[in-house]
């Protein structure tokens, strides 16, 4: 009776025993392909992400390639705390409606033009060399509403000549 109760151990333990290596293998295979998919997850992120959040703006024939700023989080942040700008870049504000929308350089290390759009994709108003600030800043307040505010580097809108009814094409 002792003996047959030891094979039914033994068998038990080697069910058990291959029950776990095919469990051991089946989850080598599972995370083997979450691997994968996981990677072509951040791989479809990062490209679908360049596709959406980096746009270009076209003002007369003067191409941008800018960052898309369209959520009150993205907005707030803007340009702070960038050490540079590279000279074909910006950032593009897309708000929900067109308002006198104001601006400030609070903690922007960099001077940037600030050219203010209307919905028609028409220059409204353009600010050149907003100066950065630390402490207290005082807000830039357009004249006219616009739906979308583009900051470039300092001096570029008057290299440029942008001014106010250029046409803008967003792409």
């Amino acid at each position: 009776m002792l003996e047959c109760r030891n094979i039914w151990i033994f068998i038990l333990f080697e069910y058990r025993k291959i029950k776990l290596e095919v469990n051991y293998i089946k989850l080598m295979i599972f995370l083997f392909r979450m691997k994968k998919l996981i990677f072509l997850f951040i791989l479809s992120m990062f490209l679908i992400g360049c596709d959406t959040q980096n746009q270009k703006i076209i003002i007369n024939d003067k191409t941008f390639y800018v960052e898309i700023a369209d959520d009150p989080i993205e907005r707030a942040q803007g340009l702070m705390f960038r050490e540079k700008l590279e000279e074909n870049s910006g950032m593009l504000f897309i708000f929900d409606s067109s308002e006198r929308h104001s601006f400030w350089m609070k903690n922007t290390i960099i001077s940037l033009d600030i050219i203010w759009i209307d919905e028609n994709l028409k220059v409204v108003y353009v600010f050149d060399n907003a100066q950065p600030c630390m402490n207290e800043c005082n807000s830039i307040m357009p004249d006219r509403d616009a739906r979308y505010v583009l900051e470039i580097n300092s001096g570029l809108a008057e290299k440029y000549n942008f001014k106010i009814g250029d046409r803008v094409s967003i792409y």
